[in-house]
């Protein structure tokens, strides 16, 4: 009997720990008032909603989204793009919480490209326009659109839909994640309701491969800049110090930085097409950065080939240049890696993997730097005791 009992009350715990978005589904949503829909689809990603109906013969499509903002105080957005396939050119119902009297409004955008952002008239008529605020911090848009005659002589549109954290005190809404929910949420919307499912709109071979890019980006510039450098330095400062080591140190040292070198660029390179394909969305510091170490690292390799000799009286100079930016690229690439992993923004495990290898490069670090002065300073004290003979 208790551990019947056991089992109910634990059974009854989870249920309750169940978020009322994630019991939704199309069967369960109703509305208030004379509003109806025909037609329901959950849609694959974000966790959003579309009801809506279709009058074909005034070509109109009354629709009602729901989603929950990725965080809240954020917004969610669906939209029509009569041209193309994904956000640019897309004409967008975008609704949000006013932080301050907490009512639920819808804005319009005519997002001409990525970086138009700015609230605008759509290129068809819109009307009914309204917000709701559900449970849970959901939130829902309800509108009715004149479809364009060509999309509604094509039985089908392109829809966009999309939620993110917030909205900026002058009302410009903060940039959505681009973790892959939100990179495939599009698709292609059947108005006469006879698909009962989201079929792709053509673009997801194309947000494929770019997924698939930023991933190459990501982990040819981790292993790059932010592993292989770091090694190489490390070698040229603490394995020269081993008289036995030169001068297989330098061709050690050189070996693991021209390597780091040639795989940065590759990363670089994967990191401008990934820009040339995506007008508009821009991440500033990153990409200023990116193009810094190119700069310094490419100067870095030109000067191994002016490297005067050890006796040469501009070697001094050359060694502060060369330490100088050496430890500038350590710097910014690691800088760099996490401002990238912020951006890929993918799962912990592969942020605490990397600061577990940068913790371990700087144990080894710390513990070699003690060994090497014990080892100068022993020389030193050796070298004073024992005058060279006359």
């Amino acid at each position: 009997m208790a551990s019947y009992l056991r089992v109910s009350l634990s059974f009854l715990f989870s249920a309750l720990l169940i978020s009322p978005a994630v019991s939704q589904s199309c069967s369960s949503q109703t509305f208030a008032g004379d509003k109806s829909y025909p037609h329901c689809l959950a849609l694959p990603n974000l966790k959003a909603f579309l009801h809506y109906s279709y009058d074909a013969a005034n070509t109109t499509l009354a629709v009602s989204f729901s989603a929950p903002p990725s965080k809240p105080g954020g917004w969610i957005a669906w939209a029509i793009n009569p041209k193309a396939t994904g956000m640019a050119g897309s004409q967008a119902l975008v609704a949000s919480k006013d932080s301050k009297t907490g009512v639920a409004s819808v804005t319009t955008f005519n997002i001409i490209s990525y970086s138009s952002l700015v609230p605008g008239k759509l290129s068809f008529d819109v009307w009914d326009v309204k917000a709701e605020e559900e449970a849970a911090g959901t939130l829902r848009i309800f509108a009715k659109v004149k479809v364009p005659a060509d999309l509604a002589a094509n039985g089908k549109v392109n829809q966009v839909w999309q939620v993110g954290p917030g909205v900026s005190p002058n009302g410009r809404i903060q940039p959505h994640d681009f973790n892959a929910p939100n990179l495939h949420a599009v698709g292609s919307l059947d108005l006469s309701g006879a698909t009962t499912g989201v079929s792709a709109s053509g673009g997801g071979g194309a947000v494929n491969s770019r997924i698939h890019k930023r991933n190459i980006h990501g982990i040819l510039n981790a292993v790059s800049w932010g592993i292989l450098f770091p090694i190489g330095a490390m070698i040229a400062r603490y394995m020269r110090i081993f008289e036995s080591a030169d001068p297989a140190w330098f061709y050690i040292h050189v070996s693991c930085q021209f390597s780091a070198y040639v795989i940065g660029v590759a990363g670089w390179a994967t990191g401008l097409k990934l820009g040339s394909e995506s007008k508009g969305i821009t991440f500033y510091s990153h990409r200023n950065i990116g193009i810094a170490l190119f700069a310094i690292a490419t100067l870095q390799m030109f000067a191994m080939l002016l490297r005067p000799r050890k006796d040469h009286k501009l070697r001094f100079y050359w060694n502060i240049y060369h330490h100088g930016v050496g430890y500038s690229i350590l710097i910014l690439g690691i800088i760099n890696v996490f401002k990238g992993l912020s951006i890929l923004n993918p799962e912990h495990t592969y942020k605490t993997a990397y600061i577990a290898v940068i913790a371990t490069l700087g144990g080894i670090t710390m513990l070699l730097e003690a060994v090497t002065w014990v080892i100068v300073l022993k020389r030193k004290s050796d070298n004073s005791n024992n005058p060279p003979k006359p």
